[in-house]
């Protein structure tokens, strides 16, 4: 069954099955206002990992950077990135992911962080606007050795940083976390991060956020809240032709097409990653009849659901 893993799942998936370990990790002061952030070596996890289960592909309830040395599978929503030697990785809590090694030859590092960590108050930023965490990006880089080597430097000194009695080590660490971000997005085609602000664009940006805030569906009985172009619409406070004119015209594709897209992304995230059944997907995402969900699952993907899942 697939799950929204917690940092409470995240460590105890890497080894720390002990509560009085787990309470000194994550401490009741470590609340809402503080948020959580650590590093760690991916080759040390990469053994702790071989020795208890290969990390499940889920949702996870924190970002995660990683830079990653050596060949490895990176499965990201429904897509799948070969990783030659070295790459980054940019997770949110939106997507599930995963990578897996695909040699025994790894290393580099990876930190974690909740979104109150690096909260707006006191960065200024609010995570899921910035272009590398924004929904349908790209947040897998390949790096030259060059550049591996400049951020394998800045994870030791986060790791140095967090094992140092320095009394504003959090705020210098949030610079840090910062500066990767940054430099994952210098790494993205310069659309992404200068995209224009006038009226067009910001309709369809604000109706892409609203639709991506949909998902994920983490049970089955979660049920998609919005399911047609009206309901965009009524909900950005705008005509529903006048939608579908400015998505037409930004990008070729009608409101219709974006909702269909998406859930039909969605359908086979949830038919290949969860042992739910089809009616119970059907239902979540808003089909009241089985053979509507299958008709239009094959109309999307050109397999029915079963097909799909085989």
């Amino acid at each position: 069954m697939q799950h929204a893993s917690s940092l409470r799942d995240f460590y105890r998936e890497h080894g720390f099955v002990d509560e009085n370990e787990l309470q000194a990790i994550l401490p009741g002061t470590i609340s809402k206002e503080m948020g959580h952030f650590n590093v760690f070596s991916t080759a040390k996890m990469h053994k702790q990992l071989k020795e208890t289960k290969t990390m499940p592909y889920n949702r996870r309830m924190y970002y995660k950077i990683s830079l990653i040395n050596g060949h490895n599978r990176a499965e990201y929503a429904d897509k799948v990135i070969d990783i030659k030697k070295h790459g980054l990785l940019f997770a949110s809590p939106k997507v599930p992911y995963n990578y897996v090694p695909q040699n025994e030859k790894q290393s580099g590092y990876f930190c974690i962080f909740t979104d109150e960590f690096l909260n707006s108050a006191r960065t200024g930023f609010l995570l899921d606007e910035l272009p590398i965490f924004k929904a349908g990006g790209y947040p897998v880089f390949q790096l030259s050795s060059t550049q591996a080597k400049e951020l394998n430097t800045l994870f030791e000194k986060m790791s140095a940083e967090l094992a140092s009695d320095y009394a504003y080590k959090y705020d210098l660490l949030r610079n840090y976390v910062l500066e990767l971000i940054h430099y994952g997005q210098k790494l993205q085609p310069g659309i992404a991060a200068y995209a224009t602000h006038n009226a067009t664009t910001r309709v369809s940006s604000l109706f892409v956020e609203l639709l991506e805030r949909q998902f994920p569906i983490t049970s089955p009985q979660q049920q998609l809240e919005l399911r047609t172009a009206k309901d965009y619409a009524e909900r950005l406070a705008i005509h529903v032709n006048h939608l579908n004119k400015v998505l037409k015209e930004s990008t070729g594709k009608t409101t219709s097409d974006f909702i269909s897209g998406r859930i039909s992304q969605e359908a086979k995230i949830l038919l290949k990653q969860t042992d739910w059944n089809v009616s119970e997907i059907a239902y979540s995402l808003g089909f009241e009849e089985v053979a509507h969900f299958s008709n239009f699952f094959k109309k999307q993907v050109g397999l029915s659901p079963l097909a799909f899942r085989a």
